[in-house]
């Protein structure tokens, strides 16, 4: 297969807006779509296709550390049109390669139904942000969406550490340098302690993912930085445990009582295919750390934060579970996605079951307070 036909596939790509592309041995090239995956009609892959498609796209570094590891990541541009984050690895002694669209256009709060509070938030001088959620979440558009509003309306140094880089950011009222983990800095802990020595108003941390990273962050944030992080954590609550415990137990009275004090938000999100319409709606959870929740974080009574958001309406926060279920009656997406993205199934399914809908009751209902009553429960 030549490179043309490559270019064939990634056209279609950017034409259907399709959100990845799938290429692997025995089977035709596939695009994901509003969350599902639909072959393309071209001719089944065998080994040399894909060896071709492969080495049309991988740079020479990349097909080494493919053959030395047996995988590889990068990002690529095409042409004007799109940038590609693309992974290609080894299955069954042939390579599959997944090319993820990053799309170029920088979308806007309002396209993507940012809670509006974020804006007030991304103005403070220093503090911690946390941007969680699954894989293929929209994380990434949320963050560059943040970091596209404070580059636009307030001058500011904004260094970013990404693996790899996906939207690019030109310099506007701000001063945007990107650093790629792998190519331009070692790592993430490395980034952020050089990052500190380079006048940085705000930090972005692609990802938090070892002790040494959230340390640097925290610590980052204390010194009166806005620092924007992500992990892949579904829930307010469940972020800070995850944080928490990712130290040894004699420092974790010392990370809650830092992180009381440093963080100011987190946004945690779900992707979730609309059935209103085509396409995906994002549903969030928003906790706003009001002197109260930083007590509980200090007290470590993260299991108390739940009903909290409940009650801090008015600073814009909500639970993730009330946020998919007012999705659904607006009849934006469908009662199985909702149950499938949610915390608490048993709960959400005994709602819509109250409601008068009948769908299958999902096998992992029993697992959080099977009687569907909202307790203040530690996890």
């Amino acid at each position: 297969m030549s490179t043309m036909q490559i270019d064939r596939l990634l056209d279609t790509v950017v034409r259907t807006g399709a959100s990845d592309l799938h290429l692997t041995v025995g089977r035709q090239p596939t695009i994901r779509l509003h969350g599902g995956l639909r072959n393309l009609q071209t001719k089944v892959l065998d080994s040399d296709d894909m060896v071709g498609l492969m080495k049309s796209i991988t740079p020479e570094r990349n097909q080494q550390e493919l053959q030395e590891e047996g995988g590889t990541d990068f990002g690529f541009a095409y042409g004007e049109a799109a940038r590609f984050r693309v992974s290609v690895f080894r299955q069954r002694g042939d390579i599959a390669v997944v090319l993820r669209q990053i799309p170029n256009k920088l979308l806007t709060f309002e396209q993507i139904g940012l809670p509006e509070m974020c804006r007030d938030l991304i103005r403070r001088p220093r503090g911690l942000f946390l941007v969680t959620g699954p894989t293929g979440s929209g994380k990434t558009t949320s963050l560059a969406t943040m970091i596209d509003y404070v580059n636009t309306y307030m001058d500011r140094h904004i260094v970013t550490m990404e693996d790899p880089i996906e939207y690019y950011h030109v310099h506007k009222k701000s001063i945007v340098n990107q650093r790629e983990v792998g190519n331009d800095v070692p790592s993430f802990a490395e980034a952020l302690r050089r990052a500190l020595r380079q006048d940085p108003d705000v930090i972005l941390v692609g990802e938090m993912r070892d002790l040494e990273t959230i340390e640097a962050a925290v610590r980052a944030a204390e010194t009166g930085h806005l620092v924007f992080g992500t992990l892949h954590t579904t829930g307010a609550a469940k972020t800070i445990d995850r944080l928490v415990d990712a130290f040894p137990v004699d420092q974790q009275n010392q990370i809650r009582v830092q992180l009381s004090t440093a963080l100011i938000s987190i946004l945690s999100q779900v992707l979730l295919t609309r059935v209103d319409t085509k396409g995906m709606v994002a549903g969030y959870e928003f906790l706003v750390i009001t002197p109260a929740i930083s007590n509980l974080i200090r007290d470590n009574k993260s299991f108390r934060i739940d009903s909290m958001i409940q009650t801090g309406k008015k600073y814009g926060m909500q639970l993730l579970d009330d946020h998919l279920w007012s999705l659904y009656s607006r009849g934006m997406i469908a009662a199985e996605e909702m149950i499938d993205k949610c915390k608490n199934q048993a709960h959400m399914w005994n709602k819509v079951h109250a409601a008068g809908a009948t769908i299958e009751r999902p096998e992992l209902a029993e697992t959080e307070g099977g009687d569907g009553k909202d307790k203040d429960k530690e996890d």
